[in-house]
């Protein structure tokens, strides 16, 4: 069970479902909201995220790519204590749960309307479990052609952000957008990171990320883009949310801005990132990085359905009480 726990890559898993969390709560900010969904989302999520690292687990292993030059721990197969027989079967196995859940998912978001958008989803479903296998796995793999930032773009901020609020709000509102790019940028500036770190072993066994192509330098020029512009991208919805979507536009809600408490580690991640000459002291930046992220949607979460203000009048509440 540890060895398998470990081959789950725990400490990616805020990450994944830090777009639910945002897509959730802000549907709850515009006063519509289902547990429901939001739970089999999150189950989905996760679910699609263990596949993509077992998949990763199994290709780089079977590929050669997990080897003794690599600097992150020792993956699974790599150190043979999970077979690839039984890696092969865990990943069937949780391709079959992401499927089910992702079905169940879509029930509960559509069953009493249009079927048009129960088979998108579908469709999306079946795409996100064929690309979370598809990453390392087969001669094909996109990963190994530098294609594997797009793809982490694409479903762990819009199609994750969106996707979910849509479920909920039946509508996309062009303002999600700009979270949604922000929390796919921050997860791709995760995957860039590890591949930053692997860059030599990566290089020596042919797989052509982002990083090996274009180099180190720029690959932390590239790094500093895709935070820098999460955090920019970020701030202006936190303005335009404060502006437009409150009943009081003329009054500053602080609240919403508490999610700037973010930036610190962000900022000394940078800072870190800007010094590193030894990809070995990359590795502790992944965690950091994901949890930095996963903060970053909850805090503006909570802010959007003022959260933080009602803890605040509570507090207040009680100490006049108290007087």
């Amino acid at each position: 069970m540890k060895h398998w726990i470990e081959a789950a890559r725990v400490r990616t898993l805020p990450l994944s479902v830090s777009g639910i969390i945002l897509g959730s709560f802000y549907a709850m900010s515009q006063s519509i909201f289902n547990w429901k969904i939001v739970i089999a989302a999150l189950s989905t999520t996760l679910l699609l995220q263990i596949l993509s690292n077992f998949a990763n687990d199994y290709g780089d292993g079977m590929k050669g790519t997990d080897n003794a030059d690599r600097i992150g721990p020792k993956r699974a197969i790599q150190s043979g204590v999970i077979s690839p027989k039984a890696m092969k079967s865990a990943i069937m196995i949780t391709s079959v749960l992401a499927l089910v859940s992702a079905v169940a998912l879509i029930y509960l978001a559509f069953r009493d309307t249009n079927i048009s958008y129960s088979l998108f989803y579908l469709i999306l479903g079946i795409l996100a479990i064929f690309s979370a296998i598809r990453y390392t796995v087969g001669n094909t793999a996109y990963g190994y052609r530098g294609y594997g930032d797009v793809f982490v773009f694409v479903f762990f901020g819009l199609v994750s952000t969106i996707g979910v609020s849509f479920m909920v709000l039946r509508t996309v509102d062009p303002l999600l957008l700009l979270p949604a790019a922000a929390i796919g940028f921050l997860s791709t500036g995760v995957l860039n990171l590890n591949n930053m770190r692997d860059e030599e072993s990566d290089r020596k066994s042919n797989k052509n990320t982002i990083v090996v192509k274009i180099g180190g330098a720029k690959a932390k020029i590239y790094h500093y883009f895709l935070l820098t512009t999460a955090m920019v991208l970020m701030l202006v919805f936190a303005v335009y949310f404060d502006y437009y979507k409150d009943a009081n536009p003329n009054e500053f809600n602080f609240d919403i801005y508490i999610f700037l408490l973010a930036y610190i580690p962000i900022i000394r991640h940078l800072v870190t990132v800007y010094k590193n000459t030894d990809p070995k002291k990359l590795d502790p930046e992944l965690k950091k990085l994901a949890i930095s992220t996963f903060l970053m949607s909850v805090l503006i979460s909570l802010s959007m359905i003022y959260f933080f203000t009602d803890i605040l009048l509570q507090v207040y509440l009680y100490f006049t009480q108290q007087n």
